[in-house]
């Protein structure tokens, strides 16, 4: 069941919407101001909200704004619901992170429609984001995979001549040291390769082969860098 946050300050107007929705279905929560209304919203965290415009206090527009830029609700769809119905006043609601506005007066079936197309969106953006996660695990496979399997034979190659070594009546310490620091070199390399990887919060992917994609390592950090400058500045 699909759950609705209704923002506005008229009680006529939440009973409404509440009843309206309940019947179609939908669990409905509510609030009467746009303060209450986000805090609402990061508590029960609903499938959709419908914000009201013109409330004493903070505007549903401002009250939008903090929605769309708020973590935990920026993804959750809101529909602007006003009797505005200027040029001006929706180019502000569309600005303001409103996925959809609603004129009042409304008809029922504009409304569920409106609603349900909000939905569907949201359910696509969910799988996208899906797909996106699992296509980075992918490349975050493939990425290790190949980076670390030339050191890792590194490694391999460096313990073999090691035992090689040992079993010779005169053994070599200047041989074996060698192969230490091979090992030790191919060590650090997969350390470092792998903190690349950790760090990386937005990755630049490029293609491989047979249509599978890497994780370029170089791009995504220097991408890393330049965000962390930005923000420092």
């Amino acid at each position: 069941m699909n759950k609705i946050l209704i923002v506005d300050d008229q009680p006529d107007n939440v009973f409404i919407l509440q009843d309206r929705l309940e019947h179609a279905g939908f669990k409905t929560y509510t609030a009467y101001d746009g303060a209450s209304g986000i805090q609402k919203a990061i508590e029960v965290l609903p499938d959709l909200i419908l914000l009201d415009v013109m409330m004493p206090g903070m505007s549903g527009y401002e009250a939008c704004k903090i929605l769309t830029e708020t973590e935990s609700t920026k993804d959750i769809p809101v529909i602007l619901v006003t009797a505005l119905s200027g040029a001006d006043d929706i180019r502000e609601g569309l600005n303001a992170g409103a996925f959809d506005y609603i004129k009042k007066p409304f008809n029922k079936v504009e409304l569920l429609a409106r609603i349900h197309s909000a939905l569907k969106f949201r359910e696509s953006k969910k799988l996208l984001i899906e797909l996106e996660k699992i296509r980075t695990f992918a490349a975050t496979v493939l990425t290790a995979n190949h980076e670390i399997k030339q050191p890792l034979t590194l490694i391999n190659l460096s313990t073999s001549a090691i035992r090689r070594e040992l079993k010779k009546d005169g053994i070599s310490k200047e041989a074996v040291l060698k192969r230490i620091n091979f090992i030790e070199t191919a060590t650090e390399e997969i350390i470092q390769i792998l903190e690349k990887l950790s760090s990386i919060k937005k990755p630049v992917f490029t293609e491989y082969l047979n249509n599978l994609d890497m994780i370029d390592l170089g791009k995504s950090n220097e991408a890393e860098s330049e965000e962390n400058q930005k923000e420092e500045e």
